[in-house]
């Protein structure tokens, strides 16, 4: 996978929107499942880091250091 580093509080884009419109979420824990947050509506999801990596798009947004 090549291109889809990303770290924590770093702010992605899935593929499909969330619900709410938005589709800008932050990535809020990371281990073997990621938890993401919408940036829309604050509504927090947990995927599994696999699923998670095929359903990125891109990461619109690096965490600062």
């Amino acid at each position: 996978m090549e291109g889809k580093e990303f770290a924590l509080h770093d702010v992605v884009q899935m593929k499909k929107p969330h619900p709410c419109g938005d589709n800008r979420w932050r990535i809020i824990r990371m281990g073997m499942d990621i938890r993401i947050k919408c940036l829309g509506c604050n509504h927090s999801v947990m995927i599994p880091r696999k699923q998670f990596e095929k359903k990125m798009k891109k990461i619109l947004k690096k965490a600062e250091e």
